[in-house]
Order: structure tokens, then C-alpha cells, then sequence
């Protein structure tokens, strides 16, 4: 398994309720020093806000998942989900680093995407268009 498909399995499993209802399973993954702005717009820190039964549920799946190399021991994920319970989707960003030999999550943010993007950018491309042919329309007078 090459590097990214390792941290995408990461991302995954936080994903999961197992580990999101695991303070020993969170534990595993989130590195001592690691904090969140949540797409809810909270900030969490490891220890700090976990209750009893973790993070919450969610059943969320990931697309566009990329990487970037920081450094030699630290990368960036970024990737989007789709929350299946809400409809929502959010752009996500990770920050993993390598510590003995174990990726540990650092630093996570959730912007929430709005539903309504697609339909939005269809529109401004539509209106787009639209002036694109008043414009040629105008310019056939001239020839």
C-alpha cells in the first residue's frame, strides 16, 4: 500500500463508528498535540471534548482524496465527504505526521460545501453563456 492509499485508510476508519465511539481507538490515530475546527464550526482538542462515547456517529464517504508532501514526516489530505444522514457535503484538510514509525492525525479542519453549489455554478454558467451570445450576436452587426 503506497503512502496516500495509507492515510485515505486512515481518514476511512475515523470515519467509522467503531473508532468514533473508541476514546482507546482515537487514541491510536490522533496524535497527543491534535486539535479540530470542526465543519460545525466547534474546536475540538483530543482529550478535551471526547466524551464517554467519542466523536459522534457518522456514515460519510470521502472523494477527491489527494495528498501533499509537507515535509518528509508530515503530509496534507485533502478530500471531500458527503454526510448520507444530512445531505452535507464539506472540503476537509488533514495534516499527518510520522512519529516512530506510526501516521498519527495532527490537525483536522470541515468546511461544510454548500448542497446548492451545483446548481449555483450552473446558473452563473448559464448567465455566462448567455451574455457570450448577446456579445457574439453584437459582433456578427460588424462583419
Amino acid at each position: 500500500m503506497d503512502l496516500k492509499e495509507h492515510i485515505k485508510h486512515l481518514e476511512e476508519k475515523l470515519l467509522t463508528s467503531e473508532v468514533r465511539s473508541s476514546k482507546t481507538e482515537l487514541k491510536r490515530l490522533l496524535a497527543d498535540e491534535f486539535f479540530e475546527f470542526g465543519s460545525s464550526g466547534r474546536v475540538l482538542h483530543k482529550d478535551e471534548n471526547f466524551k464517554d462515547g467519542g466523536i459522534g456517529m457518522i456514515k460519510a464517504t470521502i472523494s477527491n482524496f489527494d495528498i501533499h508532501t509537507l515535509s518528509e514526516n508530515i503530509v496534507l489530505a485533502t478530500y471531500r465527504t458527503f454526510n448520507e444522514q444530512t445531505k452535507q457535503h464539506a472540503l476537509r484538510s488533514s495534516i499527518w505526521k510520522l512519529n516512530e514509525g506510526i501516521w498519527k492525525m495532527v490537525f483536522h479542519q470541515g468546511t461544510k460545501w454548500p448542497h446548492h453549489f451545483k446548481a449555483l455554478r450552473r446558473k452563473i454558467k448559464q448567465y455566462i453563456e448567455q451574455k457570450s451570445n448577446l456579445c457574439n450576436n453584437e459582433m456578427e452587426i460588424f462583419y
